[in-house]
């Protein structure tokens, strides 16, 4: 029977089947030998070892699609980045951190602003101004008015998203909105998953339909990895792509090179000044930490 890792601790892991439930299960020790760890939202094989108890072995996890390893999760088709317009403002910087280690995994990204209902059409249309010309799909709502939450399941749907963003921003109260219509298959899963000897935070998929799962990511601002050299850095902003290749000089960084295309975009306000001056930012901590 093949199923998802919604959850996996201390060794344990919770297979979910579809229109069958949550299955407790092992991993066989083949695995350990091999040095494969499974990991949540891993798609798996699994014999049945009681369907009464809902117990099982994983047998053979299927190929992975991509891997993260903070958040560990394995197969996300797309990311639901949540930040809000204000209270608290955006951390733009941090923001863009995490756009760069989505855009080193090809990850897609949809840009989720909350909190709209306290904003004015200036705030909204500033973030505008800064994330358009990167093409991210850009949504503004309100978890606490209810307002584009359908937006967001149909965005949602059939998918695996890792749901993320720093704490202060509504994100709870977002998974909320888009878990509330959960049929009633996802009350079994809780008990099964929330025993008493499992209550520490750990990532975990969230059903949000038999096809659909969201994963509230903890740990945000511990996600920024720079596993990669500063040379990669600017494939990682979108916006910078339609002018590779037009610089003067191949291999163009576009920090201190003369006739460089994407600071002259810059200048023409084609792309826009705050996502710039974080690639210098990043670029140069990148540049120190090849230093030592």
């Amino acid at each position: 029977m093949q199923g998802k890792i919604v959850k996996g601790i201390a060794g344990f892991y919770y297979v979910h089947v579809a229109e069958f439930g949550i299955y407790e299960c092992k991993a066989k020790g083949i695995f350990r030998k091999e040095g494969v760890k499974p990991l949540v939202g891993d798609n798996v094989e699994v014999d049945i070892l009681s369907d009464e108890n809902k117990e099982g072995n994983i047998r053979e996890i299927l190929p992975r699609k991509n891997d993260l390893i903070r958040p560990a999760v394995a197969n996300v088709d797309q990311a639901l980045v949540v930040f809000a317009v204000k209270k608290p403002k955006p951390h733009f910087n941090l923001l863009d951190r995490f756009l760069i280690m989505m855009e080193s995994k090809k990850i897609p990204v949809i840009l989720c602003f909350n909190k709209q209902d306290i904003a004015k059409e200036e705030e909204l249309e500033s973030i505008r101004e800064i994330y358009a010309p990167s093409g991210y799909q850009l949504l503004f709502v309100s978890a606490r008015m209810e307002e584009q939450i359908d937006e967001i399941k149909k965005l949602l749907k059939g998918k695996t998203t890792t749901v993320a963003g720093p704490s202060g921003v509504g994100k709870s109260s977002l998974i909320n909105c888009l878990q509330r219509e959960v049929e009633m298959e996802t009350g079994a899963i809780s008990s099964k998953i929330d025993r008493g000897k499992h209550t520490t935070r750990h990532s975990e998929l969230i059903t949000v339909d038999w096809d659909t799962y969201i994963m509230d990511t903890p740990g945000f601002s511990s996600l920024y990895t720079n596993d990669f050299e500063k040379e990669e850095l600017k494939y990682y902003f979108p916006e910078f792509e339609p002018y590779e290749g037009s610089c003067r000089f191949n291999g163009c960084d576009h920090v201190h090179e003369p006739d460089c295309a994407v600071k002259q975009a810059l200048s023409e306000g084609k792309i826009h000044s705050v996502r710039y001056q974080n690639y210098l930012e990043i670029y140069k901590e990148l540049k120190e930490k090849r230093r030592y």
